[in-house]
């Protein structure tokens, strides 16, 4: 006797047998495993006590060697200065005949050039047209902006620069040969007084080397001298210092440099002058970034969420409770698309919640260690760069919940799952420490590790040259770029996780 069965048929209406029955459904499975939940508070406490444990570290600013900009940000600024007062409006014109370096070779930014400076003090508004051996002629202001010239090598080609001022605005120029000018760009400083100090300059970055291997990692900088050369220097407006005064800006000294070492100027009896000198002018990317130490409880968050992603799915196929799934809904995509939406809605709030207690929690902790205004920022929660590392760890935390239910819907054992997982995002920045940095750097922007990138605070300026390290917090992509290689990793994984499920039985 052969027995027909007959499909299951769900009697609701289909309103209440759709999506939204099927979400409701998935729902009530998460919230009554209590493991689960007793995941997610782990989760969300590990995050806020880890975060709090990686603001420990302790900077001493007392001691002046740290300065900030007019905007705040952290700064070099130490040079030598031939100057004069100029009162009202002017200009001042300079050929700069040659730059050379004194100890070793030419850094690639070594600068000469003329500036106009609000006052001698470190960290003033300033701005200044230079020439540089490897980035041609550049207008500069206020450590952190800048605008190319023309491609002029001034180690081995002569330039004239000019910079004019009219009330705040400042205009750069350009030229040849000294008769037709090419204008670099208008700036704007607000707040210079009447009297501003003006005149050549030259300054040059530290060198820096970098040994990299399995055993660690060591940097070294040594700060050099540069030489420049400047003739048919001429100034226009009012001044009430009839001679040039030679003057070391001086800001922190560099390494390799002798404490109390001064800067030389010479005039030849045709009249141009040689300067001599060390220090830079440009944003410090030296100092720690506060806003990604706030966030070192995310990565040991990560594990959580990897675990309770898989086990949402694959605890399933383990007990054959899946079957029943399939049978109730048999469109088999829905119930994935289900699973994604509550396990990315559990773990991004309570993410969320996490990281919005733990940021403040260590950004205080930061500032009574010694990283305080004026040299670091005192950030708030709503910040705009604290509030998108804030969201941005949120959403790490859901999309590795996400790639683990998609992952375990492919694999189907948890095991499997969440070492696939944790090889894809958190293996790659354990290597990052010690492999080679073009190596590391690879890792970072091709692995889903890559979306730790959100956690920065530091802006990497293109004027200044570093060694972007992933111990000290630096990812070779941007915050948002770095984050969407997460998102694609994770729909490439459900788009795969769904074809499989209709293709195969369970």
């Amino acid at each position: 006797m052969t027995t027909t069965l007959t499909p299951y048929r769900s009697r609701l209406h289909p309103a209440r047998a759709g999506f939204a029955r099927l979400l409701r459904a998935e729902w009530a499975k998460f919230w009554t495993v209590r493991a689960w939940l007793l995941v997610l508070a782990v989760a969300a406490a590990v995050t806020v006590v880890i975060s709090q444990l990686g603001a420990s570290g302790s900077i001493d600013t007392g001691a002046g060697e740290l300065i900030a900009g007019p905007d705040g940000t952290v700064v070099r600024d130490a040079f030598r200065f031939t100057h004069r007062p100029l009162t009202g409006d002017g200009s001042i014109t300079v050929r700069v005949t040659g730059l050379k370096g004194v100890r070793g070779g030419l850094e690639s930014w070594a600068k000469a050039g003329i500036i106009v400076k609000k006052d001698l003090r470190p960290g003033s508004p300033y701005a200044a047209v230079l020439g540089t051996p490897d980035h041609g002629v550049r207008m500069q202001w206020n450590f952190t902006q800048d605008t190319a010239g023309s491609t002029a090598d001034v180690a081995s080609a002569p330039r004239w620069l000019r910079l004019t001022r009219k009330g705040d605005l400042l205009t750069g120029y350009e030229s040849a040969d000294g008769r037709t000018w090419t204008k670099i760009k208008e700036v704007r400083l607000d707040g210079l007084p009447r009297t501003v100090e003006v005149g050549p300059f030259v300054a040059t970055p530290d060198h820096q080397k970098l040994h990299r291997s399995f055993g660690g990692t060591s940097e070294t900088s040594g700060g050099g001298e540069v030489t420049g050369t400047f003739g048919h220097l001429s100034l226009r407006g009012t001044s009430a210092a009839a001679r040039w005064t030679s003057t070391d800006v001086s800001g922190p000294i560099p390494a390799g440099v002798r404490e109390g070492a001064t800067g030389r100027t010479a005039v030849s009896a045709s009249g141009s002058y040689t300067l001599t000198g060390h220090g830079d002018i440009a944003p410090d990317e030296t100092v720690g970034d506060t806003v990604q130490m706030s966030f070192q409880g995310v990565f040991v968050g990560v594990l959580f969420m990897v675990a309770l992603g898989a086990l949402f799915v694959t605890s399933e196929y383990k007990r054959g409770l899946i079957r029943t799934t399939f049978t109730a809904t048999p469109g088999r995509v829905r119930v994935l698309a289900a699973k994604t939406l509550v396990i990315a809605t559990v773990t991004f709030v309570v993410g969320l919640i996490a990281t919005a207690v733990a940021f403040p929690l260590a950004q205080s902790r930061l500032r009574a260690n010694g990283y305080k205004p004026p040299a670091f920022p005192d950030y708030s929660l709503l910040d705009a760069t604290a509030l998108r590392a804030v969201v941005g760890s949120a959403v790490l935390l859901s999309l590795v919940a996400v790639l683990a239910l998609a992952v375990g819907a492919l694999v189907r054992s948890s095991a499997g799952t969440i070492a696939t997982v944790l090889v894809l995002v958190i293996l790659p920045q354990i290597l990052a420490f010690a492999l080679p940095l073009p190596t590391a750097h690879w890792l970072l922007r091709l692995t889903p590790a890559a979306a730790y990138a959100i956690q920065q605070g530091l802006t990497y300026y293109p004027q200044v040259e570093h060694n972007c390290l992933p111990e000290s917090g630096c990812y070779p992509m941007a915050p948002w770029n770095g984050l969407l290689v997460l998102v694609a990793y994770a729909a490439v994984a459900l788009l795969l996780a769904g074809w499989r499920l209709r293709r195969r039985d369970v």
